[in-house]
């Protein structure tokens, strides 16, 4: 393994860190005497009431540490690179690779295609396998890191090869059997494509995938995102109404065999599904516990649950506000729905929904999530009323008053005129920054291509 310097970059207040006197610049060099490859080594190694450091300071000094804890308490530091490791790249030319649509022009990592199994675990993201050595899955089933969320595409070997334009593709469902014997919880995705990896060969697919059941825990199934920037890439096809009542039956048919099976539904269609097919949502028991969240799937479902909750904890009076609330035209119509149920208990509040379109990637893509500043700039402008501007924090990057295009929320307030809520996931904070004046923001886009801080957030 080649020697890897572990920098410090941040010691938290009150922190193990703080009191051993760990300052920025400081290098790890080992956990008790073990060489630390990368985040997972230091999390793994720390898992211990006894540990020793050893710390090399800038001016090369060496340092001993021995450090009584808790078990699983953290040192409270951060390092210059998140994973300890280099990031690693997508080796894959997937026909539906949402970066190779994306306009030039915005931040440089923005078009970094990750496919790190470690991010699985730390960020939620989705990774094919192709990048994952036998070294990789050995320390994945040794840390029983879980759960590890797998981009499937197609069971087909040899149609997953031409979808990710891997040769390897193929062979690297071959891994999937090796997590399963270790018992290690996975969770799917499938990026449907019309006339590609649907129909008989999604069915193939859900045969093979249904057999790992239940470690393997669910699997989504999600409609291609097409951008306007698609010039000189694979062809690809937006889906119609008919189609998605086609998905859905056979996702349908799947968790009635699968419940019946294992108790679970196990294979799930996202929000997108049934709005094309315009059909209802399914009942919340239909989600097996929200496990496919990042991918759209019940995102809806739950937001109207949790507004229903939270309203059940204020009793309606005549307090007059009015507030604009801006979104994508995936979720506008039910948020209208939800609102409409808050007006109904508090009749002197107005909720003003706009619906923005995409022109910036393209108005096939219609989530919040890919709005951008511009896109607000142009269609708000003499559009909001009343006291405040309402934005879901999905349009944000993770942390940042940042849009996509790197627009600042200021600016879009100094534009607009007028104040700017960013409204945290949940229908309760939703309710709350309707109902109530803003305390503070909460900033919280999932970090999808960005690259993350390594600081403790939960056991390894």
């Amino acid at each position: 393994m080649k020697e890897k310097k572990h920098v410090i970059s941040k010691v938290l207040p009150g922190s193990i860190g703080e009191e051993l006197e760990l300052e920025p610049g400081d290098i790890l060099l080992s956990i008790n005497d073990t060489p630390v490859e990368d985040v997972f080594d230091y999390r793994y190694l720390l898992n211990d009431e006894f540990v020793v450091l050893l710390i090399e300071k800038p001016d090369g000094e060496q340092w001993e540490l021995e450090v009584e804890k808790e078990y699983d308490e953290d040192l409270g530091i951060e390092f210059e690179n998140g994973l300890m490791d280099e990031y690693r790249s997508c080796s894959n030319h997937c026909i539906f690779c949402f970066i190779d649509q994306m306009p030039p022009g915005m931040r440089e990592t923005l078009y970094f295609k990750d496919d790190d199994s470690r991010l699985s675990f730390l960020q939620g993201n989705y990774v094919t396998l192709t990048n994952m050595s036998q070294h990789d899955i050995q320390r994945v089933i040794q840390y029983h890191l879980s759960p590890i969320n797998i981009s499937f595409q197609a069971m087909n070997p040899e149609l997953r090869c031409r979808m990710l334009h891997n040769r390897f593709a193929g062979d690297a469902l071959k891994k999937v059997d090796m997590l399963y014997e270790a018992g290690i919880t996975m969770n799917g995705q499938i990026v449907l494509c019309k006339g590609i990896n649907d129909g008989e060969e999604l069915e193939y697919s859900l045969e093979k995938l249904s057999a790992y059941a239940p470690v393997l825990q669910s699997v989504s199934v999600v409609p291609v995102g097409l951008t306007k920037y698609r010039e000189g890439l694979y062809p690809l096809q937006a889906f119609t109404k008919e189609d998605a009542r086609q998905v859905l039956e056979q996702i349908h048919r799947w968790q009635e065999m699968m419940m019946k099976q294992y108790g679970i539904h196990f294979i799930h269609a996202s929000d997108e599904w049934y709005i094309l097919a315009e059909w209802p949502l399914p009942e919340e028991e239909r989600y097996d516990g929200y496990l496919q969240l990042e991918n759209g799937v019940g995102m809806l479902r739950l937001l109207d649950t949790e507004v229903t909750e939270a309203l059940k904890g204020y009793q309606g009076d005549d307090r007059e506000i009015s507030v604009t609330l801006a979104t994508g035209r995936l979720a506008a119509p039910f948020l209208k729905t939800y609102t409409d149920r808050i007006t109904e208990k508090f009749p002197r509040v107005k909720v003003e929904i706009r619906t923005i379109v995409n022109t910036y990637f393209g108005e096939e893509i219609t989530v919040s999530g890919l709005i951008t500043g511009s896109d607000l700039k142009e269609q708000l402008k003499g559009h909001v009323t009343g006291d405040r501007l309402l934005l879901p924090c999905n349009m944000l990057r993770s942390g940042e008053d940042v849009f996509l295009d790197d627009v600042t929320v200021e600016e879009l307030e100094d534009y607009l005129g007028t104040e700017i809520v960013v409204v945290d996931e949940g229908g309760g904070d939703l309710v709350s920054c309707i109902l109530n004046p803003p305390v503070n923001r909460k900033l919280r886009r999932r970090q999808i291509y960005e690259q993350t801080s390594s600081s403790y957030s939960g056991k390894a």
